[in-house]
């Protein structure tokens, strides 16, 4: 192809990569009651705007024990004591926000933000096939659940367009998109996030917080 004919197809997909609204995630529904998949879903803000809808495939072994291996660290939610967060921004433009990590060890900001990634992973989406996901941003947030120094669980928290929450536990993940009744069963996710980090509840999903820790 020439320069010519490269050049509009490049500026289209940056053009969209970089504008809200333009991505879209794939959801499947859960196979079985409580079952998820094994890998957590991420937004495709940097890829094609339209996904075709696919069917949820079977659960395999590895995938059936995941609701079990964290269930079994969301009995322990009153045995965290801190979290350690780290955001992550995944943006074709420059962005002014700084990074941010953050430790607490405030137990009852920490418990609370545990029960809420474990409220909604007890309620996963039914969602199926391609879901617009407007305003994102690309911002997700990664950490680490710890009773005293011992791991209880890894998260993974997409904090902008089609919000997803991703629990590890025992070398198993699940993980779910935040709609419908999950949305419902962890309604303060976004504002114990924020408390935990110490920031507004709306800086959560600002690309531009100006908040650096």
């Amino acid at each position: 192809m020439s320069p010519r004919q490269v050049r509009g197809p490049v500026l289209a997909v940056l053009l969209c990569s970089a504008l809200a609204g333009c991505g879209s995630v794939t959801a499947s529904a859960p196979a079985g009651a409580g079952a998820s998949s094994s890998a957590p879903m991420t937004s495709s803000a940097a890829a094609s705007s339209s996904v075709q809808a696919v069917s949820s495939a079977p659960a395999t072994p590895a995938a059936s024990s995941a609701p079990a291996a964290v269930a079994a660290e969301c009995a322990r939610v009153n045995q965290a004591t801190s979290v350690t967060v780290h955001r992550v921004i995944h943006l074709v433009e420059p962005t002014r926000a700084g990074g941010l990590s953050k430790t607490q060890r405030n137990a009852a900001l920490v418990q609370a933000l545990f029960s809420q990634f474990c409220a909604a992973l007890r309620h996963p989406s039914a969602a199926k096939g391609a879901v617009r996901c407007p305003a994102d941003f690309g911002i997700s947030y990664t950490g680490t659940f710890y009773s005293g120094t011992q791991t209880l669980a890894k998260f993974v928290y997409g904090a902008t367009g089609c919000q997803i929450v991703s629990l590890t536990a025992d070398g198993k993940t699940q993980t779910t998109m935040v709609l419908g009744v999950t949305a419902a069963a962890a309604p303060k996710l976004q504002a114990d996030m924020a408390a935990v980090l110490e920031l507004p509840r709306l800086a959560i999903a600002q690309p531009a917080s100006g908040a650096s820790k």
